[in-house]
């Protein structure tokens, strides 16, 4: 059998391949809800055999969203929406998880495809957003620096939402703390200039995202893993670097992470030598210092690629993003070039993928 093609085991949780569908917003959501586009969008992915899809970002308080289009997770409506997408996906054969995330500074923005720019005004459904100083994203409003209670709920609001999550049906949640959102705004020295204890040095930027893990953890069942995305590298002069990064991994697997999933960049405009893979040596870095498994991501598009990341021990599976948009059957590709056994389904079994 072909590394990533088997299965993973986190806690009581068997992953059926290596093979995940990364998270990538959509911007279609009502009111945070998902909906036909949602189940569509990530029910082809569980049946073209992503043996873990991540849905989008899932703000947990409506001011947590990138976009006034961003899915939630913050009431009952939403609960019930993505219940449905979750069942779909379990009758392929598939695990779901959902990455709860909260955009901070980064929040109230234009959807990608709008005529408009920058953060949305009040006067075209927008909100005020908040950050660990009051230090805006370039191109962005400044947000409101938070306030020592507003800081204190944040742990709070993921919990409730990894509640709603369990309800849903959900296998795995995933704490957003990459690409400049809110977790990695307290992270990284670039965005938070606070003197008090959720500022400064490493541990006391980090205390916030051990505090959400912790309030997390205490909620989501035993048997099931949480995960952390996060960025290894600002890219920048004086950003976070991949050893910092390393270390938070290393705390966190001591409060009840199951696997890193390794990323990079987004906080500050930067210059980033994107290529093939370009990811996985932070992947494997963070993997080697913090004893976790980890996932890595980034222009992976072949199956020997994929296949040989997992070989050489830098990663334990591999999200794959833009190629599963291209081809949401990716994963069936991957097993008829590796000489693989992953069966199409059913209704598709008569069109089987050949080698290339």
């Amino acid at each position: 059998m072909t590394h990533v093609l088997q299965p993973l085991v986190l806690r009581d949780l068997t992953i059926p391949n290596r093979l995940w569908l990364a998270p990538m917003c959509q911007y279609s959501a009502v009111d945070g809800v998902p909906g036909d586009w949602h189940l569509v969008h990530l029910g082809a992915r569980a049946s073209g055999g992503f043996g873990l899809i991540l849905t989008e970002a899932a703000a947990v308080v409506p001011e947590g969203r990138i976009s006034p289009q961003d899915a939630g997770i913050w009431n009952e409506e939403q609960e019930r929406a993505w219940a449905r997408i979750t069942d779909f996906v379990h009758g392929q054969g598939s695990t779901i998880g959902i990455q709860l995330a909260h955009a901070g500074r980064k929040a109230s923005t234009y959807r990608p495809w709008a005529d408009a720019r920058g953060s949305v005004p009040a006067s075209d459904g927008g909100w005020t957003t908040l950050g660990p100083s009051p230090v805006p994203y370039p191109g962005y409003d400044d947000p409101a620096e938070m306030t020592e209670d507003e800081i204190a709920a944040v742990p709070g609001q993921f919990a409730d939402a990894a509640r709603r999550a369990e309800a849903a049906g959900f296998d795995v949640v995933e704490i957003h703390a990459a690409h400049g959102y809110l977790l990695h705004q307290f992270l990284s020295p670039l965005s938070n200039h606070r003197t008090d204890a959720y500022g400064g040095t490493v541990e006391g930027r980090s205390r916030l995202l051990v505090e959400t893990v912790d309030a997390v953890r205490s909620v989501w069942p035993e048997g099931r893993p949480v995960l952390v995305r996060l960025s290894a590298t600002d890219w920048t002069e004086g950003g976070l670097t991949v050893d910092d990064v390393a270390h938070v991994s290393r705390v966190l697997a001591d409060h009840g992470v199951d696997l890193v999933d390794v990323s990079s960049g987004g906080n500050a405009p930067a210059t980033i030598p994107v290529g093939p893979g370009y990811q996985v040596p932070a992947a494997r870095r963070v993997r080697e210092v913090s004893g976790l498994p980890v996932s890595a991501v980034g222009l992976i598009t072949s199956a020997q690629q994929a296949e040989q990341t997992l070989v050489d021990g830098a990663a334990d599976a591999v999200m794959v993003g833009r190629e599963a948009l291209r081809d949401p059957m990716w994963p069936l590709r991957v097993a008829a070039e590796l000489g693989g056994d992953l069966p199409a389904q059913t209704q598709y079994a008569r069109a089987p993928y050949a080698a290339r």
